[in-house]
Formats: C-alpha cells, structure tokens, sequence
C-alpha cells in the first residue's frame, strides 16, 4: 500500500470508529509498529487526527450549517477577534490592493487599519462604509445583497471580481479544518470566497479558535490554500506552516 493510502485509510477507519489502537491498525494495515507510529504522528501534526497513547482518536468536529448575522456574531469571541484583527491590519501596506470579505472579524479589521493610501475592495456594504468615513478608497463589486450577513453575492459580484488581482486579501471563515479546508453555510457567498480568494497574491483568512474543528456545509478554499490568523494555535496544527498566532494581551489586544 502507498505511503498516502495507508494515510488516508488510517484517518477513515478512527473516523469510522473514533479511536483506534496502534495494534488495530497494525493488524488492519498489515504493517509495522514503527510504520504506524510514525503515520500516526503525521496525521498528528496534519491535524487529522489526536494522537492519545497507545493509538489515535478522530478530530472533534462541529457542524454549521447556516449563517449567523453579522450583530449575532459582533459579541462572541470578541478579546480573540480584535487580536486577530490588528495583526492583520498591520500587514497592509500603502501600495497594496486589499480585498476585504464580509464577517464580524473583517469589520473588527476594519476598526484597526490606518493605511489610508492603499486601495480596498470589499463585498460588505458596513466595511465599504467604514473605510470611506476612514478617508480610504474603496471600490464595491455589484450584485445582490444578502440580507443576513450584508454581503453582495451573485453572478454579477463573481464576474466583478475576474477582473481584478489583489495584493492582499482577508477572508471570514465559519470553519477550518485541514481534511476540508475553509467552509461557510452558504453557496453564494462560498463562490465569491473562492474567487477573491485565488485572484488574491497573499490570502489571509481570520479564525478565531473556536472554528478549528468546525465544518460548515460548502468549502471555498484548501487549508494550505492561505495563511491562517488566530488567537491561539491548536495542539494537533501547531507544525503547521502556514499559521500566525496574534496572542490576546493582558489588555484585551
């Protein structure tokens, strides 16, 4: 069996089961003690599954399958979300092209940027309006305006989007995961996600912690398709390449 079957047969059979032994999977796998160790400490470090003495259990994981409004999401995870966001704000410099996605974490972003001689875009009627009282130059795609998260969405938004390349980019999340990378609820807003998202040079997506491990209902990007910025790094990614950790300070920042 190749190296990356066996991976992936490892992670179905302690989905399957949630949690198996180093023996069950020798004997399933027909391979050797260190072979398994080893895998099993992979698929550690991958996130795909909890490395526990003696074996491996399945990654905990919480469903979301529709959207909170932006007000609902304003109040929680509020010390993590503001950390988040003045890290990100900071990587903005005054020549980029910034695209700026809608969410409750991407207006707390909002709140924090000072580079007023970059140029933005966002798909967010409340970022829009914030930037333009900040003095900043804004561009707003067409298409329809959904009504729960404020977000414009459609063929006329996607199409709007073709056109451009972003230097920098910051995408919400509703989940992340690295089996099924960044998912939110809804279709609409996923395919605009995936379109700024690969019209952007460096993507970055915000996530607090509380959305590892979580799986929404329509993927729009690969985990190692951007750059993750949380609060706190999980034990089973904390080898992960591609995460920035913007620790909450004594003071809330």
């Amino acid at each position: 069996m190749l190296a990356e079957d066996r991976l992936q047969t490892i992670v179905n059979l302690v989905n399957e089961h949630g949690s198996m032994t180093a023996n069950e999977l020798m004997e399933r796998l027909d391979a050797s003690e260190s072979t398994v160790r080893r895998d099993l400490t992979r698929l550690a470090q991958m996130g795909r599954i909890v490395k526990v003495h003696g074996g491996a259990t399945a990654v905990a994981r919480t469903v979301v399958a529709s959207d909170q409004s932006v007000n609902e999401r304003h109040g929680v995870n509020t010390e993590a979300k503001t950390a988040i966001a003045r890290r990100a704000a900071s990587l903005i410099g005054p020549d980029d092209f910034v695209y700026i996605d809608s969410g409750s974490t991407t207006e707390r972003l909002v709140d924090f940027i000072t580079e007023t001689h970059a140029t933005y875009l966002t798909n967010s009627i409340a970022n829009a309006h914030a930037l333009l009282v900040k003095g900043c130059r804004v561009l707003v795609p067409a298409g329809e305006l959904k009504q729960v998260t404020e977000a414009l969405v459609g063929e006329q938004t996607v199409e709007v989007l073709r056109h451009y390349r972003f230097t920098i980019g910051f995408f919400g999340t509703n989940g992340a995961t690295p089996d099924e990378g960044f998912t939110t609820p809804e279709t609409g807003e996923a395919v605009v996600k995936s379109i700024a998202l690969s019209r952007t040079l460096r993507p970055f997506v915000l996530c607090d912690s509380s959305k590892f491990s979580v799986v929404s209902p329509v993927a729009f990007a690969d985990f190692d398709d951007a750059t993750v910025i949380t609060e706190s790094i999980p034990p089973e990614l904390a080898d992960a390449a591609n995460i920035i950790c913007a620790a909450v300070g004594q003071d809330g920042r």
